[in-house]
């Protein structure tokens, strides 16, 4: 058959996930389901077959997630060797709302690399949730510096809700003109 325009009309196949990628998320949802609801045995057990699995992404994510469940479950997990590795529990710890653990990883993890601009808007998205206005400003100000898009994230982060009536944070995420 011919469109208008000559050409065969063909219709256009997209290419189908992997199913074992999509059977890896899955069980990964699963395994955070657990791990928010304190079941930490199952949620230990879903990560170390991810962590495992031949899925690289979502074992390096599986792998982050069993350090946390070893840690609540008083084993120590191998340790994190990387920024990014202190990156990745720290924005886990921020998730479930552990709020000192996530500022330690995510500080290691600045230290490790101080010019990671995701590193200091999760460390601005942490203070701020600690009530420690004075550092999240400072954090998102530098991240803001190294990615001004992060001036319109932070706008709408619920995570900075506390910091509405801050001069210093509306300053920052409202300049003259924006």
């Amino acid at each position: 058959m011919r469109g208008r325009n000559g050409a065969s009309a063909r219709a256009v196949e997209k290419p189908q996930p992997d199913p074992r990628y999509l059977a890896a998320i899955k069980n990964f949802e699963l395994g955070s389901r657990a791990f928010q609801k304190q079941n930490y045995v199952k949620a230990r057990e879903i990560f170390e077959k991810l962590a495992q699995g031949e899925m690289r992404e979502v074992a390096e994510r599986a792998r982050v997630r069993l350090h946390l469940c070893q840690q609540k479950l008083g084993r120590r997990g191998p340790a994190p060797k990387s920024a990014e590795d202190y990156y990745n529990l720290g924005v886990a710890a921020l998730n479930v709302r552990q709020l000192d653990e996530a500022v330690e990883y995510l500080a290691k993890a600045h230290k490790l690399n101080s010019n990671q601009e995701h590193v200091r808007y999760a460390l601005a998205a942490a203070q701020a949730l600690r009530g420690n206005s004075g550092e999240a400003v400072e954090h998102l100000k530098a991240s803001i510096t190294l990615r001004p898009a992060n001036r319109v994230q932070a706008r709408q982060d619920e995570d900075f809700r506390g910091l509405a009536s801050d001069f210093r944070f509306r300053e920052l995420v409202y300049p003259q003109g924006s």
